[in-house]
């Protein structure tokens, strides 16, 4: 291996690594939505990998059509710059929907009483001293019984979406291009380790992540996952957006 191709590899792996734990937004999302959710070690492995190839290759492809027609850096940078603008604010809106509805299942699942007409008496168990009300929730026969399959099923479908869209801001300018003018080789190696290391540092990050919580004693704080899940995931945009993270 060439001293140049050498260097190159050392810096791919450093800098996926390094890139990948410096921003939270790799792990954290993926780790929230395992507790929230209950995913199990193989699905949270699957979810997390599939999107980290979609965040890799997005960029991957870009920097290989950039490379081929010999566009100018510069542009490339510009589109990667605005791709990241859109996964922010993709991220953001995510999380900020997700927080809500966190926060309505709270509310959906703590019981309170009012008064419910009923033609049939027995349809509700009665207060013994107001008998004209009942506690309950709002989930069960009040619930709208999709709410939560619908949500489950999205959830991937969203992160991915996201994911594709956040791009790998070091990887074209630092990596891409100066491993093209060694040749195809040298830029598929590097390449090729860059995803490497970034893939095995966001599982790492995320197994890691989701064992702690499993740890930690948290089961008072279960019925506001999905909420803190959610507002995990929009101070994570937030900061992408606007401290640059």
């Amino acid at each position: 291996m060439a001293h140049e191709l050498r260097a190159l590899v050392l810096t791919a792996a450093s800098i996926g690594f390094l890139h990948t734990l410096l921003g939270p937004d790799h792990y954290l999302p993926f780790i929230m939505m395992a507790w929230a959710r209950k995913w199990s070690a193989v699905r949270t492995l699957l979810i997390t990998s599939v999107c980290a190839v979609g965040h890799i290759g997005s960029s991957v492809v870009l920097g290989f059509v950039g490379v081929a027609f010999g566009l100018a850096l510069k542009g490339l940078v510009g589109a990667e710059s605005f791709r990241g603008n859109v996964a922010a604010w993709l991220l953001i809106a995510f999380g900020l929907a997700y927080f809500i509805w966190g926060i309505r299942l709270v509310y959906r699942r703590h019981p309170h009483r009012h008064a419910h007409p009923h033609s049939d008496p027995h349809v509700h168990t009665a207060d013994a001293v107001r008998p004209h009300l009942h506690t309950h929730t709002h989930l069960g026969e009040h619930a709208h019984v999709h709410d939560a399959d619908s949500v489950k099923t999205i959830t991937p479908w969203v992160l991915f979406v996201i994911f594709v869209f956040g791009p790998c801001e070091p990887l074209i300018p630092l990596l891409m291009y100066p491993a093209a003018s060694g040749g195809l080789f040298d830029l598929f190696v590097v390449t090729a380790v860059f995803g490497v290391v970034t893939l095995a540092t966001m599982l790492a990050a995320v197994m890691l992540g989701r064992a702690g919580f499993n740890f930690l004693p948290l089961r008072a704080m279960q019925r506001y996952s999905h909420a803190l899940a959610g507002a995990t995931i929009l101070l994570c945009g937030l900061a992408i957006q606007f401290l640059g993270l």
